[in-house]
């Protein structure tokens, strides 16, 4: 559906939605956004309050009887959240007493809002931009504190600002470049070649940077793989336990202990990260260990950050992994466990070498951090804008159209084929804000988001 056909379907009718989590509660809200939202709120509770100020009524059945005791707070529209007249019921959270009141709500005239259609109907009444839209879900899917900032920084419009002074850079090129086209017989000063490779070389530039800073959004988005590996018994079991702060893994002395892949959902200094403990790595004849240790290489091939285990009392103990099982640019980290039995100094050692107990933990606060500052991440620097895969994809896109456009200008070719380059990046610049938008991309994006957001 395109923004057009939305935002007709939005003129029409008002849509309707519990916006609190399924499941008991101590609050429940209803949502409810459209020109007939104040009637319903209305024949629903009585005399409204004052727009933004909350007024305890009593909600009523089409018989007159007494459905619940609610808040009730108006937000007339075009300065609400949704841009027209929103109207938000504040209830007891009990999934009967909610289920009566939203029946009531749909007798009245509403109807049931799909999944995002109330910041489907921001974007389209122009109250944000499609990024902006994006990082509501964002935020309230945010698994780490670090997610929540940067989600907090793209809905507040950081990232759709250093989109649209791209967008603004493109623009000023692309108008000295069409001024030639329609004057170029005139008095008017030509945009000269040099001029246009110092413009475009600024905004590959800028570029570059906007790129950069998404790519690291998008992966605090979808979160961080850490894989341990290494020999059979050196640890990589009790190191997961301690890290998770849990018993998650079974930890004996008979190697060959873990066969499949273990897995822990821990934040490290407001990341989200997923450690995987795999089985160790040798030589089998054992069928079932020998499947372990394929799947071993396999999220080792996945990884964001393998982490080497070594016993630090037997540190000959070297498990090889095969050519081609990790890639030159994933990070690595060893990691010499057991300081406890052998003696040996824990914390760093050497950049990238570190000594761990994790018997008794010590040297795992070193670690922790070694972790994060490998991820790429520093306890204490401003989080980045939260971004999206398909945002990344736009960038890339743009990067590369603005490179064909600067080998052109470069080349002496002619002015056109730049301003199409150029035009094409401007575009798909345009659809990371909603400027340009296919006819399902509204749709998808929105079809992801729960309902009563």
């Amino acid at each position: 559906m395109t923004a057009d056909a939305m935002r007709a379907e939005a003129g029409g009718d008002t849509i309707a939605a519990v916006a609190t989590p399924p499941g008991r509660g101590a609050i429940g809200v209803i949502r409810l956004s459209g020109r007939g939202a104040f009637a319903i709120a209305k024949a629903l509770a009585g005399a409204l309050p004052e727009p933004r100020c909350a007024g305890l009524r009593q909600l009523r059945d089409a018989a007159g009887d007494v459905i619940d005791e609610a808040l009730v707070i108006t937000f007339p529209g075009p300065a609400s959240f949704t841009g027209e007249d929103v109207v938000e019921l504040q209830g007891h959270g009990g999934p009967a007493v909610l289920a009566l009141a939203m029946e009531r709500v749909l007798q009245l005239g509403a109807r049931p809002a799909r999944p995002g259609e109330f910041s489907e109907r921001a974007f389209v009444n122009g109250r944000m931009d499609l990024a902006q839209a994006e990082a509501v879900a964002d935020l309230i899917a945010a698994a780490s504190r670090r997610a929540a900032q940067s989600a907090v920084r793209s809905l507040r419009g950081e990232f759709s600002r250093r989109v649209e002074s791209l967008v603004d850079q493109l623009t000023q090129l692309r108008a000295h470049l069409e001024a030639d086209f329609d004057f170029s017989d005139d008095d008017l000063d030509p945009f000269e070649g040099r001029q246009l490779v110092a413009g475009l070389e600024r905004v590959a530039a800028n570029l570059a940077e906007v790129l950069a800073a998404a790519r690291q959004g998008e992966r605090l988005n979808s979160g961080y793989t850490v894989v341990l590996a290494g020999a059979p018994n050196v640890g990589k079991s009790s190191l997961l336990n301690r890290l998770a702060d849990n018993e998650i893994a079974i930890v004996t002395p008979i190697p060959g202990t873990t066969r499949d892949l273990l897995r822990a959902d821990i934040e490290l200094d407001g990341l989200a990260v997923e450690i995987l403990d795999t089985a160790g790595l040798r030589d089998t004849d054992d069928p079932v260990e020998r499947e372990g240790v394929r799947r071993a290489l396999a999220a080792i091939a996945g990884a964001d950050l393998l982490v080497r285990v070594y016993d630090d009392a037997y540190p000959e103990q070297v498990a090889e992994l095969p050519d081609g099982a990790l890639a030159e640019e994933i990070p690595n980290l060893a990691i010499y466990n057991k300081v406890d039995l052998s003696g040996g100094r824990a914390g760093e050692r050497d950049s990238g070498v570190y000594g761990v107990s994790a018997l008794n933990g010590a040297g795992i606060d070193e670690l922790r951090a070694a972790l994060t500052a490998a991820l790429g991440y520093h306890p204490g620097a401003e989080s980045p804008f939260l971004a999206r895969e398909r945002h990344v994809a736009a960038l890339a896109s743009a990067q590369r159209s603005v490179a064909a456009a600067m080998e052109l200008a470069t080349a002496g070719e002619g002015a056109e084929l730049v301003a199409e380059e150029l035009r094409a990046a401007q575009n798909l610049l345009g659809e990371i804000t909603g400027r340009v938008t296919s006819d399902d991309l509204l749709g998808v994006i929105f079809s992801t988001f729960c309902i009563g957001k």
